[in-house]
């Protein structure tokens, strides 16, 4: 039997999914800015969201941190038919721990068109904070973006334990909780424990914490302040602060096609 096309919604604007970025309303982009100066429905993810991004929109604005998937998707679909422009904010970059797969799958099957406007990530946002490039030439050219098993299962493959043993620069989303776990894991995957790593709770927002030790005593230090989420871990090499070593990209005798 050849499988049924879905019935064409009606005619409308996109919904939008849009990244809001780490927390710091100037770090929205100028096309996310745009887009909520003219939206009409904004569905935006609770408190994670800083309520300033939705100062002085004229949109109609509903919280889902209480809703579940089905009570979203009516909202979006409601907004889409009456010829609303419709927005589902997300924090950070919504293609990261976003859960906009299953919301796209469900626009998917009701024929109605989405578009997604990428944001700044909380993991670059930690890293600006870091004042820290987490590519250094001969030290580590990979990033993981990954986060430890708790409710959420994470294949084993992809443990912490066995990514450590690429000894690149690693982003732990969604674990601070988890942090003498974390630690656990990172160590027996071959990191030392004299490996730099930073806690960077709300980056970008204007009570933005930071902790910085090595695997050592950064759970300690975790237990002994008041950050127990929103908050990204980075470990690895490249947060050294006497690495010394440098790019060639503006090397004077290093050929290049392009700078």
């Amino acid at each position: 039997m050849e499988p049924t096309t879905p019935t064409p919604a009606a005619p409308g604007h996109p919904v939008i999914f849009l990244g809001a970025g780490p927390g710091d309303p100037e770090l929205i982009t100028l096309k996310g800015r745009r887009l909520l100066d003219t939206a009409d429905l904004v569905v935006y993810a609770g408190s994670l969201v800083n309520p300033a991004l939705l100062d002085g929109i004229q949109a109609k604005c509903h919280d889902s941190a209480a809703m579940n998937l089905d009570s979203i998707m009516d909202l979006l679909a409601q907004g889409y038919r009456q010829g609303l422009r419709v927005i589902r904010l997300h924090t950070g970059d919504p293609s990261i721990y976003g859960a906009i797969r299953e919301q796209m799958q469900w626009l998917d099957q009701a024929a109605i068109p989405y578009e997604v406007v990428p944001g700044v990530s909380s993991a670059f946002a930690a890293a600006a904070a870091l004042r820290r490039e987490l590519t250094v030439p001969e030290v580590t050219q990979t990033v993981i973006l990954t986060r430890q098993a708790g409710r959420t299962p994470v294949p084993e493959r992809e443990s912490l334990r066995h990514l450590a043993r690429i000894q690149a620069t690693m982003c732990i989303f969604l674990s601070v909780a988890m942090i003498s776990r974390v630690v656990d894991d990172l160590l027996a995957g071959g990191y030392g424990p004299d490996t730099p790593v930073a806690v960077v709770e709300r980056a970008s927002w204007p009570d933005e914490q930071i902790l910085q030790g090595t695997l050592t005593d950064i759970a300690a230090r975790v237990q002994a302040s008041r950050i127990k989420k929103t908050a990204m871990i980075v470990v690895g090499p490249a947060l050294a602060e006497d690495s010394r070593i440098a790019s060639k990209l503006y090397d004077a005798g290093f050929s290049h096609e392009y700078r």
